[in-house]
């Protein structure tokens, strides 16, 4: 296989033929297509841009040993959203101790979540500047799942495929996290 073939193929025959053969200058091809949306992912839970290296290496070290377990239910991307989001709640749950100063949840996402909550009038007189620090004080679940869908616009059944779950307890979720999200948003405006 020449490197212009490795480079044609898609994201789920590559995880193949790396299972198949663990040949990391394969698992490089998929770290080069994936590296810069781990790492963002990985920013927005981190203290900085050196913990969101470590952090970012971590995952494709984790990724490298769990590959044999991508089953190809979902989108190899959509596996990979999740791997890295969980992976980042579980270092922040470790890590609560530590006060997470900085994240990068995008104005564009935070937008995301007020359009499409049209139930929740609440959303849509939310300001994005409050919004963002809300956000860090919902737990790393409610923030990861909120992320996923309004950030990386995954869809519930790619929700459900990715976080192994049923489409029902994915919608109860995304509604208890935008519940939590309106509830703290309402005190931190009273409050702030």
């Amino acid at each position: 296989m020449t490197p212009t073939d490795v480079h044609s193929l898609t994201d789920e025959a590559l995880v193949e033929a790396i299972v198949k053969t663990n040949d990391t200058l394969l698992f490089e091809v998929l770290y080069d297509r994936y590296a810069t949306m781990v790492y963002n992912k990985c920013y927005g839970f981190a203290n900085g841009v050196d913990e969101a290296k470590d952090l970012t290496q971590d995952v494709f070290l984790r990724v490298f040993v769990k590959l044999g377990s991508f089953k190809g239910k979902s989108k190899f991307s959509t596996w990979l959203y999740a791997f890295t989001y969980n992976h980042c709640v579980n270092y922040v749950t470790r890590n609560t101790a530590k006060k997470i100063e900085k994240k990068s949840v995008s104005s564009d996402s935070i937008e995301n979540i007020g359009e499409d909550v049209d139930s929740t009038r609440e959303f849509q007189s939310m300001r994005v500047e409050k919004l963002k620090k809300v956000m860090d004080l919902i737990s790393p679940d409610e923030k990861m799942i909120l992320l996923l869908k309004y950030q990386d616009n995954l869809t519930i059944k790619e929700l459900s495929e990715a976080l192994d779950i049923g489409e029902s307890a994915v919608k109860m979720r995304l509604k208890r996290a935008k519940e939590k999200l309106v509830q703290k948003y309402d005190n931190y405006t009273k409050n702030g």
